[in-house]
């Protein structure tokens, strides 16, 4: 088989992340990188920092997919005065190209969602918050956060247990707020910061997976008689999406004739790098 452009790993991305999915605030699609440069090898990472090129520059690959956008706002420079400066000098330096598929992906069917609640063995999907882009007749409903159904009825604690294994580990490790013995079947799962869908879980579900959940929202959530909640990283939440990225576009370039080497980031972005706790109370004697 033949090694494709740029451009052609562009055009199979943008296939199964539709950039009309994104959010109208949002950034996707190529960062930096020449179109019509030949890809033969790609890593797939969820945060665009040093520490991902580092791991390209190991690795010797001719692109980065990434989740998370390098830039959201606009900007003057991309001098290597700034850490984001850096990461584009090094990248554009030595010839490595930058692509993002973010919100886009988030609402896709399927995607990052779809790959959370496959890694925790919730299936018969749904969105949690459908999309307003209307879809052709037949295919997947497209939106935010999926609703789904564990084969089989468990507490809240062996769920939240089985959440814990199931994902990569991280300092933040696995929240949970609720009672341990609630009976958990129905699940909704956000990939991402997900706070802002806590009425919908809501409505939805017996338990909410998702990231970055704000302390007096979850206390109104939960005082309203909310489901209960599991708080997961962000970088853990979106990880396994990484692998179905890599699938999706070894699966679109072979339909096409054409191959590339993908490489899944094992390098974990969790900002959270340790977590303290009290010394275990030792007690008094008389």
């Amino acid at each position: 088989m033949s090694q494709p452009t740029f451009r052609e790993v562009v055009s199979v991305l943008d296939l199964a992340y539709p950039p009309a999915l994104a959010a109208d605030w949002d950034a996707v699609g190529p960062v930096c990188g020449d179109l019509d440069a030949t890809t033969c090898s790609v890593l797939f990472a969820v945060d665009p920092v040093m520490e991902v090129v580092d791991e390209a520059l190991l690795a010797q690959v001719d692109l980065i997919v990434t989740h998370h956008p390098l830039f959201l706002a606009g900007v003057h420079s991309v001098a290597a005065t700034t850490a984001k400066g850096k990461i584009v000098q090094t990248l554009i330096s030595h010839g490595i190209g930058l692509f993002c598929a973010h919100t886009n992906a988030d609402h896709a069917n399927p995607g990052v969602s779809d790959a959370l609640a496959a890694k925790l063995g919730v299936a018969d999907l749904r969105p949690l918050v459908p999309t307003l882009v209307a879809t052709t007749f037949g295919e997947p409903a497209t939106g935010t956060g999926r609703v789904g159904e564990l084969p089989e009825t468990l507490t809240l604690e062996q769920f939240a247990e089985s959440v814990a294994a199931a994902l990569p580990a991280t300092k933040h490790g696995v929240r949970v707020a609720g009672d341990l013995q609630t009976p958990v079947r129905t699940v909704a799962v956000c990939g991402g910061a997900g706070d802002g869908f806590l009425a919908d879980a809501a409505l939805a579900a017996d338990v909410y997976v998702t990231s970055d959940l704000r302390h007096h929202r979850a206390l109104e959530h939960l005082a309203e008689g909310g489901c209960a909640l599991i708080d997961i990283a962000h970088w853990a939440g979106e990880w396994p999406w990484l692998e179905q990225a890599a699938g999706a576009l070894v699966a679109g370039l072979g339909s096409q004739g054409s191959s590339v080497r993908t490489i899944v980031s094992q390098l974990p972005t969790d900002p959270w790098t340790a977590r303290v706790l009290p010394a275990p109370s030792q007690g008094s004697t008389s």
